[in-house]
Order: structure tokens, then C-alpha cells, then sequence
């Protein structure tokens, strides 16, 4: 049941929320905050005067992730940990990561403010670079704490600068002690917005998570035969670009027409000599593939990369292909997926089961403790750019699941 009257401050949420948005703001409204930039650091900096102004232990650890700790009437009691991140893509919403961090610090202010003292200790975490925009892989800091990623490596992580994760940690001032890491936990929540128009379209209120795709992603080069554009015949051509507009387009058709669910993505594309008037001698580009069935996407990859070499065969121009990253589905608890979807009936918003198409810091948390996560609808289902948008009162009504949820669970 619920415990009568707690609930979030609204207008004090959006403060923080918007506050937040003037560092890296962007010309439409946006922000550009990638991890371990200045940005990064005055954006880490002002939350951590938030946490110390409403009285939370904080430390950091040597991945750089910020805990904030409310003492539990049990201070030996595994915590509740609520968590997400504050870094965005280089031009990404308001919203998307620092939504959940600033709901878990309204979440504390707000039992503060009611006098409420859990069994259970809850800890407030920023996780270091999830969007993996700056360093790839994404969700490194998160990664890290749960042990899929060793320190060696993600230390060596590096920007397109040459600069690696290291160094930019300890320039801004946030390389903290292995000592301080996470050791034990009771669970982990996460509220995000949805990132896609499911909730939104359907007109409800809450996405109750029970797990998140698994993902490949593909490095593809492309080799033909750079030439000028003005002598060279059509029929003597070996254009990569032309060749890669056709796998594109080969990609496409064959996931929608093998498998509702799956998703295939290029989002990155490299053309050389990339010159107006000379023939691409070759192109470099990315394929994200998508599905919440691992053996289902093994399958579809596989499918991808034979037709992919088909194709370059049949145009006379070479191929490779490297797989540059994997990740395996997760499946959230179902103990946790059931607190949420009846606190988000006793709260009477409506809501459904959901996959997330979208990797987030639960997705590692998963691996080292009971995880789940909570959806509030996106406007248009944009995110990762300007535009992003999630009205005030699907915040309210996320927080406050968020808020009704950690208790329980905290008093569990």
C-alpha cells in the first residue's frame, strides 16, 4: 500500500530539471554535455552541492560515478539504489539520463521533507559516460562498477582527440576511490523517459520495463575505386558509395520483412576521398541490429553480414566487417516489475509492459543486483536531439511511482 500523502514537488523537480538545461545549452534548447568535458564537470559540480544541501553522504568512485547516500534506520541493511546519468549526446535533449538523477534527488528531498526515515539505506548514483558518445563503448561508468568492463579498459578508452578517459577523468577532478564503489545492494530503479512514441501513442501514462534489447553493432569498409567523376564511364565504375546505398537499402528491407521487433540502423558514415567531382573510393559505415531475443538477433546479424558480402561480390568491390561491440538482452526482475506496475495502479495511472529498445545503466546494474525500470512518455518519441521533450505532468507522475517505489522497497 501506499504510505498516505508522500508525494514528489512537482515545481521543485522542474527547477532542478531546467537549471540543469543552461549547462551546455544549445541554440534550440538542447544540451551538449559530454562526459569528462567542462561541461561535464560544472554540471557534476552544481549536483553535488544539491546532494550536500539535503544532508547525503557523498563519495566518488574511480570510475568517476557519484553516489549520494540517505542513511536507513539499518545502516547495515543493503541500500536501494536509484540511478541514471547526467552526460547527453552532442546534441541531445534536457530530459534523456538527468531525468532519473534529479527525480532520485526529489525523491530524497521529498522524505526528507515528509520526515521519513526507510529501514533500508538509499543511494543516489550518477553513472559515468552512458551515451558513449565521447568515449565508446556507452555505459562505461555503470559497466565498469558492475564488473563487465576491467579498469584497464575502460580507462583507455579515447576520444576522437586522442584523449582518454583517464586523464579527462582526473582533469576535471573526478577521479575518485576504487574503495568507494557500490559493494552491496537490496535493488536498483531507474526512471527514464521512453525515448520512442509507444507510450505516448497509446495514451498512457507508465512504462513498467522488464528488460532491454540485446545489440550488435557492425563496422562495415567498403573498397572500390576512387576515380574522376567527369571521364569515368558509368558501366566502369567501382563506386563504394553506390554500393553502400544498396546495402542500406538491402538492410532495411530485410528486417522489416523478416521481423517486426528488429531494428537496423547506419548512423555513421565516412566517405573517402569526399570530394564533389571524384568517384567514393570508399566508404566506412556502422550497423546497429536490435532485438530483444538474443538467438534471434545472432541469427539476423548473420542474415546481414552474408547478404552484405553477396552484394559486394556481385558489384566487384571487396568487403570487411568487423563487429565492434555486443550485447547480450537483459531481463529485469519480475518482483521488481510487479512493485512498480502496482504502485502505478494504486497511484491510478495507466501503464504497460515494456522492452526498452534502448540500452541505459540498468542494463549492467542487471548483472550484480534485481533491476528494473520505469518509462514516462516521450512527445513524438523523440530523444538524442534538440527537441526531446516530456511534459510536466508525465514527470510528475513518474517521479511519484519512482517516490511510492523506492519506499516499499526500502522497507522491505
Amino acid at each position: 500500500m501506499l504510505e498516505q500523502g508522500l508525494m514528489i514537488n512537482t515545481s521543485r523537480l522542474m527547477k532542478t530539471i531546467n537549471e540543469s538545461a543552461n549547462i551546455g545549452k544549445l541554440s534550440r534548447g538542447g544540451i551538449c554535455r559530454l562526459a569528462l568535458t567542462d561541461e561535464d564537470k560544472e554540471m557534476r559540480d552544481l549536483y553535488i552541492q544539491w546532494l550536500e544541501n539535503i544532508g547525503l553522504q557523498v563519495s566518488i568512485d574511480d570510475f568517476g560515478n557519484i553516489y549520494g547516500r540517505k542513511e536507513g534506520k539499518n545502516p547495515d541493511a543493503a541500500p536501494v539504489l536509484i540511478g541514471s546519468h547526467l552526460d547527453t549526446q552532442p546534441e541531445g535533449g534536457r530530459y534523456d539520463g538527468i531525468l532519473g538523477v534529479l527525480a532520485g534527488l526529489e525523491v530524497l528531498t521529498a522524505l526528507n521533507e515528509s520526515g521519513v526515515t526507510t529501514d533500508r539505506p538509499i543511494v543516489l548514483i550518477n553513472f559515468t559516460n552512458e551515451e558513449g558518445s565521447r568515449f565508446e563503448p556507452p555505459i562505461l561508468g555503470a559497466g565498469g562498477l558492475a564488473g563487465h568492463f576491467d579498469k584497464e579498459f575502460v580507462y583507455s578508452r579515447t576520444d576522437r582527440e586522442g584523449k582518454t578517459f583517464l586523464n579527462e577523468l582526473k582533469r576535471i577532478g573526478y577521479h575518485g576511490s576504487e574503495g568507494n564503489r557500490i559493494q552491496n545492494s537490496h535493488c536498483y530503479l531507474e526512471l527514464h523517459i521512453e525515448q520512442g512514441p509507444v507510450l505516448e501513442h497509446k495514451g498512457l501514462d507508465i512504462g513498467v520495463v522488464t528488460g532491454i534489447q540485446g545489440m550488435d553493432w557492425l563496422e562495415v569498409k567498403i573498397t572500390g575505386q576512387s576515380d574522376h567523376a567527369g571521364p569515368t564511364p558509368m558501366s566502369m565504375r567501382k563506386d563504394a558509395l553506390y554500393v553502400t546505398s544498396k546495402i542500406i537499402q538491402l538492410l532495411q528491407d530485410t528486417v522489416v520483412s523478416q521481423n517486426e521487433e528488429a531494428t537496423v540502423t547506419i548512423g555513421r558514415l565516412a566517405i573517402k576521398p569526399n570530394s564533389i567531382n571524384c568517384v567514393p573510393g570508399e566508404v566506412i559505415f556502422s550497423v546497429d541490429v536490435r532485438h530483444s531475443d538474443d538467438s534471434v538477433k545472432e541469427q539476423l546479424c548473420q542474415t546481414i553480414i552474408e547478404k552484405m558480402s553477396i552484394t559486394a561480390a556481385a558489384e566487384k568491390v571487396s568487403i570487411e566487417i568487423n563487429k565492434i561491440w555486443e550485447t547480450s538482452a537483459s531481463r529485469f526482475s519480475e518482483e521488481l516489475i510487479d512493485v512498480i506496475s502496482e504502485t502505478s495502479d494504486e497511484l491510478g495511472y495507466t501503464s504497460k509492459k515494456m522492452i526498452s529498445g534502448a540500452g541505459h545503466d540498468s542494463k549492467y546494474m542487471n548483472e550484480i543486483t534485481p533491476t528494473a525500470m520505469i518509462f514516462v512518455p516521450s512527445v513524438d518519441g523523440k530523444s538524442h536531439c534538440q527537441e526531446e521533450f516530456t511534459s510536466e505532468e508525465a514527470i510528475e507522475k513518474g517521479a511519484n511511482v519512482l517516490l511510492n517505489t523506492v519506499y516499499k522497497l526500502a522497507n522491505a
